[in-house]
C-alpha cells in the first residue's frame, strides 16, 4: 500500500473536527497538525485527535503537510488554498469557494490553468445512498428522467449543532442554508443530470443583516426541469430535506441526507435494505471521502467534486440569493 498522505487542517470548527477524528485512524491519511485562532481549539484538538499537534500559524501547517484541508469560514478560503497551491500542495476545500463569485472563477480557471491539485468537500460523492440511486437508475427504476424536486426545511437557522458558528452562519455574505445545505443537492443534481441552468428564483430576508428564511427557484439540469424550495421555521425538525427524481418508469428520492427510497405502484415510498440514518452513514462517507483526498493528493483520478464542479453551484446559489423577493 502506498505511504499514507499526511493531512494539515485549518479551522477547527465543526468540520475540521469531525474529519480530524476519523483522519487520526485512517490508512491512506494522517494528520500532521491543524491550526485554528481559537482560544478552545487545542483542548477541542486534544481531545479529539491526540496527539496531533497544534502549530503556530496556517503556514505552518502547510509547511508540514501534503494536503492542506481548508475548513476556516469561507471568507479566509480561497487565501488559505491560494498558500497551499503556491507551496506545491493539494487542497481540500470546504464550500463554497469564496464569498465572490468573480474571485472564486478566477481562481478556479487560475488552478486548472496550473494543473493544481484541488476538491470540495461535497460529501455525496461519496454516500452510499447516492450509490443507490445510481444503481436503481441503472435498473431502469426511473426511466429517461422527467422532473426533479429538491425541498429543503429546517426548524431555525443555524441548527442546533451550529449554533458555535453563529457569528457567520447566520450573516448574508457568508451563511444560510443556502450555501450550507441546498449547494449539495445542487452538486448532486449537476452530477446526476448535468449542467445547471437558473431560470427564475426568489429569496427571502426577513432581518437586516441576517440570512436568507426562505428561496425558491426554477432550474433545469441537462434539460430537466427542477424546482427547489427551501425554508426556515417550516418543519419541527432540525434539519428536513428530500432530492425527488421522476420519470415515466417511476420515482426515486434522496430523503433526509442518507435514505435512498424508491416509490412503490401504491405511491408509498420504500427505503433501501440497507438504508441507514445519517449519524451511522457518516463514517462510511468520511472514509470514502478521505480515500479521494489520498488520490487527489498523489494526482489520481479520484471522485471528489472538482473545483469546476464546485464554481458552478456557487455561481447558482449566489444568482439564488440575489434575486431577493420585493
Amino acid at each position: 500500500m502506498a505511504e499514507r498522505i499526511g493531512l494539515g487542517i485549518v479551522g477547527f470548527g465543526i468540520m475540521g473536527e469531525r474529519l480530524a477524528r476519523f483522519a487520526a485512524g485512517h490508512a491512506q491519511v494522517r494528520l500532521v497538525g491543524v491550526w485554528d485562532p481559537a482560544p478552545d481549539a487545542a483542548a477541542r484538538l486534544a481531545e479529539a485527535a491526540p496527539g496531533v499537534p497544534m502549530l503556530g500559524s496556517a503556514e505552518a501547517v502547510i509547511a508540514a503537510c501534503d494536503c492542506l484541508y481548508v475548513a476556516s469560514p469561507p471568507a479566509f478560503h480561497l487565501a488559505h488554498a491560494k498558500a497551499a497551491f503556491a507551496a506545491g500542495k493539494a487542497a481540500f476545500l470546504e464550500k463554497p469557494l469564496a464569498v465572490d463569485t468573480a474571485e472564486a472563477r478566477a481562481f478556479v480557471a487560475a488552478a486548472e490553468a496550473a494543473g493544481a491539485r484541488g476538491a470540495v468537500n461535497f460529501p455525496m460523492a461519496s454516500s452510499p445512498a447516492v450509490a443507490q440511486l445510481n444503481a436503481w437508475r441503472a435498473e431502469g427504476a426511473v426511466g429517461a428522467p422527467r422532473s426533479l424536486s429538491i425541498l429543503t426545511a429546517f426548524a431555525a437557522w443555524p441548527r442546533s449543532w451550529q449554533r458555535g458558528a453563529h457569528a457567520w452562519l447566520d450573516l448574508p455574505a457568508q451563511g444560510g442554508f443556502t450555501r450550507e445545505v441546498v449547494s449539495h443537492f445542487l452538486f448532486l443534481t449537476r452530477r446526476q443530470l448535468g449542467p445547471l441552468v437558473l431560470e427564475a428564483a426568489q429569496a427571502r430576508f426577513d432581518a437586516p443583516g441576517r440570512a436568507e428564511t426562505a428561496v425558491a427557484a426554477r432550474l433545469t439540469a441537462g434539460g430537466v426541469p427542477v424546482s427547489l424550495a427551501g425554508g426556515v421555521g417550516i418543519t419541527l425538525a432540525d434539519d428536513h430535506n428530500a432530492w425527488t427524481l421522476e420519470g415515466p418508469a417511476g420515482a426515486i428520492r434522496l430523503r433526509d441526507w442518507s435514505f435512498a427510497e424508491r416509490r412503490a405502484a401504491d405511491g408509498t415510498w420504500a427505503a433501501a435494505p440497507d438504508a441507514l440514518p445519517n449519524e451511522r452513514m457518516r463514517p462510511m462517507v468520511l472514509q470514502r471521502q478521505l480515500e479521494g483526498v489520498a488520490a487527489m493528493t498523489r494526482g489520481e483520478p479520484h471522485h471528489l467534486a472538482t473545483l469546476r464542479e464546485a464554481l458552478e453551484v456557487q455561481e447558482v446559489v449566489e444568482a439564488i440569493l440575489a434575486a431577493q423577493a420585493a
